[in-house]
């Protein structure tokens, strides 16, 4: 399987990167991102040219998710968005994005995400530390409450808008649950603000990572520490909110906000 061919450059990313030797499965793409953005990979399935993203978070971070690999709460040592042609033939995602990971070296558990969007395509947005990274694929699109008519028959391309938030604070749970919201929120705004009719695809996924919260108990829960002031240190047990009027909920808003507008803008064009 080949891994050659440059790869056309993005307004706002580094140049092409040039062929290189053949033989090899998946390849880095010297983007040189920065670690909350994950790094950008690409592989060679069935006759297809695909990529994924990568974030190798390592030990003592924090995952809620709505993926499709490793979804709910819980330490996460890596998450994996990965393109997939669309059509996608297979019934076993979660085993597909294992595959996936496996092939990266990745262990531990972690988070995997599918989408048909070209992942290179990627966009983010940054805030106050925050920084959300979206794949936007919106050909198959429409309200969250549509009627039981409307239901399609057969399942739906794995497709869609996914969202990757890092946050370099600790979340309780009850706020990491509130941060998932929050980006839906804000990935609703800035479908409408894009012109678009719609409040996503129905296979919309939200990961959000923060570190793991300090001890309940300790020196470091007095009063001092729960303030929130500059200084003070981690508020044990993790910040409590993350609403869109919370400090961090805000963040979280307008980086996903942003990220999203980028993506699902029409003269991007719509996958």
């Amino acid at each position: 399987m080949g891994c050659g061919g440059a790869r056309r450059p993005r307004n706002d990313g580094p140049p092409p990167v040039p062929p290189t030797a053949q033989g090899c499965a998946i390849r880095s793409v010297r983007v040189h991102l920065p670690a909350q953005r994950g790094e950008l990979r690409d592989r060679h399935e069935d006759g297809h040219r695909l990529h994924h993203l990568v974030w190798r978070l390592g030990p003592g971070v924090r995952v809620c998710s709505s993926a499709v690999l490793g979804g709910g709460i819980g330490p996460r040592a890596w998450i994996l968005n990965a393109q997939v042609p669309g059509g996608y033939p297979r019934l076993d995602p979660d085993r597909h994005l294992a595959e996936i990971a496996a092939a990266e070296g990745l262990t531990g558990p972690g988070a995997g995400l599918m989408t048909a969007a070209d992942v290179a395509a990627y966009t983010t947005g940054h805030d106050g530390g925050v920084t959300a990274t979206v794949t936007a694929g919106l050909g198959v699109r429409g309200w969250a409450a549509a009627p039981e008519t409307d239901r399609p028959r057969t399942p739906h391309r794995p497709g869609t808008v996914n969202i990757v938030v890092t946050v370099p604070v600790a979340l309780s749970d009850a706020a990491l649950v509130n941060a998932v919201a929050t980006a839906t929120e804000a990935k609703v705004q800035a479908l409408l603000d894009a012109g678009l009719d719609c409040s996503g695809t129905p296979t919309d996924a939200v990961c959000v990572a923060a570190p793991e919260p300090e001890p309940e108990s300790g020196p470091e829960s007095g009063p001092e520490s729960r303030s929130g002031a500059v200084g003070a240190g981690p508020r044990p047990g993790g910040e409590p909110f993350a609403g869109p009027r919370s400090t961090w909920g805000a963040r979280i808003a307008r980086a996903v906000h942003t990220a999203v507008l980028a993506g699902a803008r029409p003269d991007r064009g719509l996958s």
